[in-house]
Protein backbone atom coordinates (compact mmCIF):
# COMPACT_ATOMS: atom_id res chain seq x y z
CA UNK A 1 0.00 0.00 0.00
CA UNK A 2 1.65 3.70 -1.35
CA UNK A 3 1.93 6.42 1.48
CA UNK A 4 -1.06 8.12 -0.04
CA UNK A 5 -3.76 5.05 0.15
CA UNK A 6 -2.40 4.29 3.85
CA UNK A 7 -3.15 8.22 4.67
CA UNK A 8 -6.79 8.00 3.13
CA UNK A 9 -7.43 4.39 4.83
CA UNK A 10 -6.30 6.38 8.07
CA UNK A 11 -8.65 8.95 7.81
CA UNK A 12 -11.22 6.63 7.17
CA UNK A 13 -10.80 4.58 10.31
CA UNK A 14 -10.61 8.35 12.09
CA UNK A 15 -13.78 9.47 10.52
CA UNK A 16 -15.73 6.10 11.82
CA UNK A 17 -14.20 6.76 15.01
CA UNK A 18 -15.44 9.77 15.39
CA UNK A 19 -19.10 8.91 14.02
CA UNK A 20 -19.17 6.15 16.73
CA UNK A 21 -17.85 8.20 19.53
CA UNK A 22 -20.45 9.80 21.86
CA UNK A 23 -21.26 13.51 21.92
CA UNK A 24 -19.00 15.17 24.50
CA UNK A 25 -20.82 16.53 27.29
CA UNK A 26 -19.66 20.39 25.84
CA UNK A 27 -21.27 19.32 22.40
CA UNK A 28 -24.44 18.44 23.73
CA UNK A 29 -24.35 21.48 25.96
CA UNK A 30 -23.41 23.85 22.13
CA UNK A 31 -26.43 21.81 20.59
CA UNK A 32 -28.92 22.65 23.11
CA UNK A 33 -27.76 26.44 23.17
CA UNK A 34 -28.24 27.25 19.94
CA UNK A 35 -31.64 25.39 19.96
CA UNK A 36 -32.41 27.49 22.32
CA UNK A 37 -30.86 31.07 21.12
CA UNK A 38 -32.91 29.71 17.17
CA UNK A 39 -36.41 29.29 19.16
CA UNK A 40 -36.16 32.47 21.16
CA UNK A 41 -35.06 34.97 18.11
CA UNK A 42 -38.68 33.15 16.20
CA UNK A 43 -41.45 35.56 15.90
CA UNK A 44 -44.31 35.28 18.23
CA UNK A 45 -46.84 34.33 15.88
CA UNK A 46 -45.00 30.89 15.26
CA UNK A 47 -44.44 30.59 18.72
CA UNK A 48 -47.89 30.77 19.90
CA UNK A 49 -49.34 28.27 17.23
CA UNK A 50 -46.73 26.12 17.47
CA UNK A 51 -47.59 26.44 21.50
CA UNK A 52 -51.22 26.09 20.65
CA UNK A 53 -50.87 22.83 18.59
CA UNK A 54 -48.33 21.25 21.76
CA UNK A 55 -51.20 22.19 23.76
CA UNK A 56 -53.53 20.62 21.72
CA UNK A 57 -51.84 17.48 20.64
CA UNK A 58 -50.52 16.29 24.05
CA UNK A 59 -53.77 15.51 25.08
CA UNK A 60 -53.35 12.29 22.94
CA UNK A 61 -51.49 11.34 26.42
CA UNK A 62 -54.39 11.82 28.46
CA UNK A 63 -56.35 10.15 25.53
CA UNK A 64 -53.85 7.20 25.61
CA UNK A 65 -53.82 6.86 28.79
CA UNK A 66 -57.25 6.65 29.18
CA UNK A 67 -58.13 4.32 26.24
CA UNK A 68 -55.89 1.55 27.87
CA UNK A 69 -57.35 2.30 31.02
CA UNK A 70 -60.71 1.47 29.70
CA UNK A 71 -60.24 -1.58 28.12
CA UNK A 72 -57.19 -3.18 29.86
CA UNK A 73 -58.56 -6.27 31.95
CA UNK A 74 -58.38 -5.33 35.83
CA UNK A 75 -55.17 -6.95 36.97
CA UNK A 76 -51.74 -5.13 38.54
CA UNK A 77 -49.71 -5.42 35.78
CA UNK A 78 -52.43 -3.37 33.56
CA UNK A 79 -50.96 -0.63 35.31
CA UNK A 80 -47.81 -0.73 33.73
CA UNK A 81 -49.39 -0.93 30.41
CA UNK A 82 -51.80 1.89 30.48
CA UNK A 83 -49.89 4.37 31.33
CA UNK A 84 -47.52 3.57 27.51
CA UNK A 85 -50.68 5.52 26.13
CA UNK A 86 -48.99 8.61 27.93
CA UNK A 87 -46.16 8.88 26.09
CA UNK A 88 -48.26 9.19 23.27
CA UNK A 89 -49.08 13.25 23.08
CA UNK A 90 -45.02 13.35 23.97
CA UNK A 91 -43.88 11.37 20.91
CA UNK A 92 -46.53 13.73 18.64
CA UNK A 93 -45.29 16.79 20.49
CA UNK A 94 -41.56 16.41 20.45
CA UNK A 95 -41.04 14.64 17.38
CA UNK A 96 -43.27 16.83 15.68
CA UNK A 97 -41.04 19.90 16.96
CA UNK A 98 -43.81 21.47 18.87
CA UNK A 99 -43.68 24.49 21.52
CA UNK A 100 -43.84 22.21 24.54
CA UNK A 101 -43.21 24.57 28.09
CA UNK A 102 -41.23 22.03 30.11
CA UNK A 103 -38.74 21.51 27.28
CA UNK A 104 -37.86 25.32 27.20
CA UNK A 105 -36.98 24.82 31.22
CA UNK A 106 -33.83 23.86 30.08
CA UNK A 107 -33.03 24.60 25.68
CA UNK A 108 -33.66 28.40 26.50
CA UNK A 109 -32.34 28.52 29.93
CA UNK A 110 -28.46 27.67 28.34
CA UNK A 111 -27.97 30.81 25.93
CA UNK A 112 -29.10 33.00 29.51
CA UNK A 113 -26.27 30.96 31.30
CA UNK A 114 -23.81 32.03 28.79
CA UNK A 115 -24.46 35.10 27.64
CA UNK A 116 -25.61 36.72 31.36
CA UNK A 117 -27.43 39.36 30.22
CA UNK A 118 -30.73 41.14 31.17
CA UNK A 119 -31.60 41.02 27.43
CA UNK A 120 -30.98 37.37 27.60
CA UNK A 121 -32.98 36.53 30.59
CA UNK A 122 -35.86 39.12 29.19
CA UNK A 123 -36.30 37.25 25.63
CA UNK A 124 -36.35 33.99 28.06
CA UNK A 125 -39.52 35.06 30.53
CA UNK A 126 -40.80 36.15 27.09
CA UNK A 127 -40.81 33.09 25.19
CA UNK A 128 -41.81 31.58 28.22
CA UNK A 129 -44.94 33.75 28.94
CA UNK A 130 -45.57 32.93 24.86
CA UNK A 131 -45.87 29.22 24.97
CA UNK A 132 -46.62 28.56 28.81
CA UNK A 133 -50.01 30.50 27.57
CA UNK A 134 -50.04 28.74 24.43
CA UNK A 135 -50.07 25.33 25.66
CA UNK A 136 -52.47 25.96 27.93
CA UNK A 137 -55.13 27.72 25.28
CA UNK A 138 -54.53 24.17 23.46
CA UNK A 139 -55.00 22.52 26.29
CA UNK A 140 -58.66 23.82 27.45
CA UNK A 141 -59.53 23.94 23.74
CA UNK A 142 -59.34 20.40 23.14
CA UNK A 143 -60.92 19.78 26.93
CA UNK A 144 -63.83 21.15 25.08
CA UNK A 145 -63.84 19.29 22.62
CA UNK A 146 -63.89 16.29 25.15
CA UNK A 147 -66.62 17.91 27.35
CA UNK A 148 -69.02 19.05 25.10
CA UNK A 149 -69.41 17.11 22.16
CA UNK A 150 -69.63 12.98 21.50
CA UNK A 151 -66.45 13.07 20.12
CA UNK A 152 -64.85 10.80 22.83
CA UNK A 153 -67.07 7.70 23.17
CA UNK A 154 -68.49 8.00 26.90
CA UNK A 155 -66.86 4.59 28.49
CA UNK A 156 -63.86 6.34 27.24
CA UNK A 157 -64.93 9.55 28.98
CA UNK A 158 -65.43 8.18 32.19
CA UNK A 159 -61.39 6.91 32.32
CA UNK A 160 -60.81 10.45 30.97
CA UNK A 161 -62.67 12.31 34.32
CA UNK A 162 -61.17 9.95 36.61
CA UNK A 163 -57.59 10.39 35.40
CA UNK A 164 -58.75 13.89 35.55
CA UNK A 165 -59.40 13.96 39.29
CA UNK A 166 -56.66 11.99 40.44
CA UNK A 167 -54.15 13.62 38.92
CA UNK A 168 -55.45 17.32 39.97
CA UNK A 169 -56.71 15.93 43.35
CA UNK A 170 -53.19 15.28 45.18
CA UNK A 171 -53.23 18.66 46.68
CA UNK A 172 -50.82 21.37 46.49
CA UNK A 173 -47.95 20.30 48.42
CA UNK A 174 -47.89 16.65 46.66
CA UNK A 175 -48.18 17.81 43.28
CA UNK A 176 -45.76 20.53 43.69
CA UNK A 177 -42.74 18.18 44.93
CA UNK A 178 -44.32 15.16 42.11
CA UNK A 179 -43.79 17.65 39.33
CA UNK A 180 -39.82 18.12 40.01
CA UNK A 181 -39.33 14.97 38.98
CA UNK A 182 -41.12 15.59 35.93
CA UNK A 183 -38.84 18.25 35.32
CA UNK A 184 -35.56 16.78 35.27
CA UNK A 185 -36.89 13.83 33.11
CA UNK A 186 -38.19 15.73 30.44
CA UNK A 187 -35.02 17.78 30.70
CA UNK A 188 -32.95 14.83 30.42
CA UNK A 189 -35.06 13.87 27.08
CA UNK A 190 -33.78 17.47 25.89
CA UNK A 191 -30.52 16.97 26.99
CA UNK A 192 -30.48 13.05 25.34
CA UNK A 193 -31.81 13.72 22.18
CA UNK A 194 -28.99 15.26 20.36
CA UNK A 195 -27.17 12.07 20.51
CA UNK A 196 -30.12 9.20 20.19
CA UNK A 197 -30.54 9.58 16.25
CA UNK A 198 -32.40 6.41 15.32
CA UNK A 199 -34.10 6.04 19.49
CA UNK A 200 -35.52 9.46 19.52
CA UNK A 201 -38.58 7.47 19.28
CA UNK A 202 -38.33 4.80 22.64
CA UNK A 203 -35.85 7.40 24.45
CA UNK A 204 -38.96 9.78 24.41
CA UNK A 205 -41.67 6.48 24.97
CA UNK A 206 -39.89 5.40 27.89
CA UNK A 207 -38.73 8.03 29.66
CA UNK A 208 -42.47 10.05 29.27
CA UNK A 209 -43.56 6.24 30.49
CA UNK A 210 -41.38 6.71 33.23
CA UNK A 211 -43.54 10.17 34.16
CA UNK A 212 -46.58 8.45 34.47
CA UNK A 213 -45.61 5.14 35.98
CA UNK A 214 -44.17 7.28 38.81
CA UNK A 215 -46.96 9.32 39.42
CA UNK A 216 -45.23 12.54 38.59
CA UNK A 217 -47.24 16.05 37.35
CA UNK A 218 -46.72 17.33 34.43
CA UNK A 219 -47.76 20.89 33.62
CA UNK A 220 -49.09 20.56 30.10
CA UNK A 221 -50.59 17.31 29.85
CA UNK A 222 -52.00 18.07 33.81
CA UNK A 223 -53.67 21.42 32.37
CA UNK A 224 -56.28 19.26 29.71
CA UNK A 225 -56.81 17.38 32.87
CA UNK A 226 -57.54 20.54 34.86
CA UNK A 227 -59.27 22.14 31.37
CA UNK A 228 -61.58 18.67 31.42
CA UNK A 229 -63.02 19.40 35.16
CA UNK A 230 -62.73 22.93 34.96
CA UNK A 231 -65.31 22.75 31.90
CA UNK A 232 -67.40 19.75 33.70
CA UNK A 233 -67.54 22.35 36.69
CA UNK A 234 -66.46 19.47 39.25
CA UNK A 235 -63.75 22.39 40.46
CA UNK A 236 -63.14 25.86 40.59
CA UNK A 237 -61.13 28.19 38.78
CA UNK A 238 -59.60 28.68 42.02
CA UNK A 239 -58.63 25.25 42.91
CA UNK A 240 -57.30 24.48 39.46
CA UNK A 241 -54.83 27.34 39.45
CA UNK A 242 -53.97 27.52 43.30
CA UNK A 243 -54.18 23.79 43.89
CA UNK A 244 -52.88 22.26 40.92
CA UNK A 245 -51.51 24.55 38.00
CA UNK A 246 -48.98 26.93 40.31
CA UNK A 247 -47.06 24.19 42.03
CA UNK A 248 -46.83 22.04 39.28
CA UNK A 249 -45.43 24.57 37.00
CA UNK A 250 -43.01 25.91 39.86
CA UNK A 251 -41.80 21.86 40.32
CA UNK A 252 -41.60 21.53 36.72
CA UNK A 253 -39.74 24.29 36.53
CA UNK A 254 -37.42 23.77 39.66
CA UNK A 255 -36.75 20.23 38.21
CA UNK A 256 -36.11 20.99 34.10
CA UNK A 257 -33.84 24.44 34.93
CA UNK A 258 -32.98 24.51 38.91
CA UNK A 259 -31.75 21.13 39.15
CA UNK A 260 -30.78 19.47 36.15
CA UNK A 261 -29.95 22.77 33.90
CA UNK A 262 -27.31 23.89 36.58
CA UNK A 263 -25.57 19.91 36.67
CA UNK A 264 -25.19 20.21 32.98
CA UNK A 265 -23.79 23.48 33.54
CA UNK A 266 -21.38 22.89 36.20
CA UNK A 267 -19.99 19.77 34.06
CA UNK A 268 -19.00 21.65 30.61
CA UNK A 269 -18.54 25.21 32.76
CA UNK A 270 -15.07 24.98 32.69
CA UNK A 271 -15.17 23.72 29.25
CA UNK A 272 -16.64 26.55 27.47
CA UNK A 273 -15.07 29.79 26.16
CA UNK A 274 -15.05 32.67 28.52
CA UNK A 275 -18.01 35.41 26.96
Amino acid sequence: MDQTARYEEEEKEEASVQNAAALAPKLIYEVIRREGEEEMARPKRSLLWSGIAAGVMISLSVLGEAIFRTYLPDAPSSYLIENLGYSLGFLAVIMGRMQLFTENTITTVLPVMVERTWYAFGCMLRLWGIVMTANVIGAFAVAALFVFTPAIPAEIMVSVVDLSHHATGMGADASFWRAIPAGIIVALIVWMLPQADSAKFFLILVFTWLIAAGDFTHIVAGSVEMAVLVWMGDITAATAIGGFFIPVLAGNIIGGTVIFTLMAWGQVRDELPDK
